[in-house]
């Protein structure tokens, strides 16, 4: 190889061994022969992977610093190009580096303390509790630490031992040839699936996973404010991992139940309010009930209605905003209370009403009334084909 190793994988002769590891996982994503098939390409991977072997050795980098020819038949003990080449290497190019507290040349046994899993459940409140918040009580089923063994997987009185198989590395090295030379690639071990040791006597409450299932009781506290479909995080409540490993968190779904009264739309609350026909013709008021309400019987201080006035001459279908009567925020402030006006028509009249409302409508000059159709076409589509005309 006549070109200078360092040149070839791009780095200064005083990197270190992470800039050259660095240098090589970028050139290795580029020319492996999975990703890039080309045979020039091919040998270029050839050159790299060699240069690599020897700068990412320190013992065969001093050699070859010192002038000496790594790859000959002789040099610094014998190097050939390619000979026990890691396959590991390759593999972090593309995945990345092994775990913290790897072995060198590996990955090393995986923990079984590992973090467990967050888990959701829903919960269904009343629009009330949900407006202005409240705090409940749930069951959860989730794992908890095994109080035979404290999570340790092992029957009380034994303890795990190395692994016989892997010598407690937690994965074997497996040795083929190919056009690289020999690849040496490790695998967990089969043994003690990567963990490194084996436990003999496993605790008879757990089955040796450090965890049990069990049935708990939280109290929840739900934010006013919360819409339907919010998550109320719980951290560390939620599964506790293998080998009695920190807990993941709960995440509590609200489930808003409709009400009978109110529709919520955001922070606003909608209703409606039905009068006679009379009462709207001549103007009137009513006592409207407010979502507190529903929650008067726990605090017999809050408002819970409001003097609505509903102006004379009232349509079918009029709304009155008032401000500051809908849903608090959860960032502050509060929505509006809407409310809708429908207009009542008497369906069935006895002959004195029937009569006072004819002699209405000849006051009135109504008997004969000529109806008003309304163009909804106009009113929606007309004014936007217009208004596309006008450009």
């Amino acid at each position: 190889m006549s070109q200078d190793l360092y040149e070839l994988l791009g780095v200064a002769r005083d990197a270190d061994g992470d800039a050259i590891k660095k240098a090589y996982r970028r050139l290795a994503r580029q020319l492996h022969p999975d990703v890039n098939p080309d045979p020039e390409t091919q040998e270029k991977f050839k050159e790299v992977s060699a240069a690599y072997e020897v700068l990412s050795d320190p013992q065969k980098r001093a050699y070859y610093d010192r002038g000496g020819d790594p790859f000959g038949a002789g040099g610094a003990g014998g190097f050939s190009q390619g000979a026990g080449f890691s396959f590991t290497d390759i593999m972090d190019a593309f995945f990345g580096g092994g775990a913290p507290g790897a072995q060198a040349g590996g990955r090393g046994p995986r923990p079984r303390t590992r973090r467990g899993q967050d888990a959701l459940i829903a919960l269904e409140v009343e629009l009330a509790e949900a407006a202005f918040g409240v705090t409940r009580e749930i069951k959860v089923d989730t794992a908890v630490v095994c109080t035979a063994c404290h999570g340790e997987g092992a029957a009380p009185g034994s303890t795990p031992v190395p692994c016989e198989t892997c010598r407690g590395a937690g994965e074997v090295a497996h040795v083929q040839r190919s056009f690289l030379g020999e690849i040496r690639t490790l695998r967990p071990c089969a043994a003690c699936r990567g963990f490194g040791t084996i436990i003999p006597d496993p605790c008879r409450e757990c089955s040796g996973d450090g965890r049990v299932r069990s049935r708990r009781t939280l109290n929840v506290k739900i934010p006013p404010g919360v819409d339907d479909g919010t998550r109320v995080q719980l951290a560390g409540q939620g599964e506790v991992g293998p080998g009695g490993g920190p807990a993941g968190d709960l995440y509590v779904e609200i489930r808003v139940a409709e009400h009978a009264t109110f529709i919520r739309n955001g922070n606003d609350l909608h209703c409606t309010v039905s009068v006679p026909m009379t009462a709207a013709a001549l103007g009137t008021s009513l006592s409207l009930p407010l979502l507190e309400a529903d929650l008067a019987s726990e605090d017999p201080d809050l408002r819970t209605t409001f003097d609505l006035e509903v102006p004379a001459g009232t349509q079918s279908g009029a709304e009155q905003v008032i401000r500051g009567f809908g849903v608090p925020g959860l960032r502050g402030g509060r929505g509006d209370l809407i409310v809708t006006t429908v207009v009542e028509t008497p369906t069935r009249l006895d002959a004195r009403q029937e009569e006072l409302l004819r002699e209405l409508s000849a006051i009135r000059g109504e008997e004969s009334p000529e109806g008003t159709v309304k163009d909804s076409q106009k009113s929606v589509f007309g004014r936007l084909r217009d208004a596309f005309n006008a450009h």
